[in-house]
This record gives C-alpha cells, sequence and structure tokens, in this order.
C-alpha cells in the first residue's frame, strides 16, 4: 500500500509539479487527524480537512507553519484543493457527487490562520 502511494505520487508529481511530496503527505495526515477528532473514518468535507489541515500544522511546525506549507508550494487553501482533488484523480482519496475544488476556495487566510502573532502571544 505505501509503496502504491509513493507510486502514484510520483505520476501525479510529474503531471504536476507545483506541490512538493511532503504536502501531499501531510494532506494523508491530516485526513486521519481529522477522522479521528472528528471520530468519522468515512467521509469529510471539504472544510473539515482543512480545519484539520490548519489545527495539524500548528500542531507538528507552531509559528513556522505558514514557510512550511509555502516551502512545499502551498500558499492557500485553493492548494489544498489540488492537492486533494489530484489524488482524488489518481485513486488515493475519494469523494462524493457533492465535493468540489470550490470546497477549498478561500475558506480562510494564511496570514489570519497561522500568524504568529495571533496564535502565539508571547
Amino acid at each position: 500500500m505505501i509503496t502504491e502511494f509513493f507510486k502514484k505520487l510520483e505520476e501525479i508529481i510529474e503531471k504536476d509539479p507545483r506541490y512538493k511530496p511532503d504536502a501531499y503527505e501531510f494532506v494523508m495526515q491530516a485526513l486521519g487527524f481529522t477522522q479521528r477528532r472528528l471520530n468519522r473514518m468515512g467521509h469529510i468535507t471539504g472544510r473539515e480537512l482543512l480545519e484539520g489541515i490548519k489545527d495539524l500544522g500548528l500542531e507538528q511546525y507552531g509559528p513556522m507553519t505558514k514557510s512550511v506549507f509555502a516551502h512545499w508550494g502551498v500558499n492557500n487553501t485553493d492548494d489544498f484543493g489540488e492537492i486533494v482533488f489530484n489524488m482524488v484523480d489518481k485513486g488515493l482519496m475519494g469523494k462524493n457527487e457533492q465535493d468540489s475544488r470550490n470546497d477549498f476556495k478561500n475558506i480562510y487566510s494564511f496570514q489570519d490562520a497561522f500568524d504568529s502573532k495571533r496564535q502565539f502571544k508571547l
């Protein structure tokens, strides 16, 4: 399964090199993180996933979250939608008929979500 994931990931990046492999791996981690937090192993919405991405990012990278995401080529929530749908297209994630890239469009500002002055008051 892991070998298949990385094989498909290579195919995705070959076709769409905008995002680093770490971004895709992180989205998969965020999916599991969000499902566990919601106590739901099935489908989650784009908005739910984005909230999980925000929380997991802050948990793992703290005030560097925005910089880490930028290093991966991810600068806004729309980029996470592109990553998700690249994985959907390769069968690495599922979707229902209501899911679309628009579910990820401008959901929150990275500046607001990851501004270290707002998150970590000294």
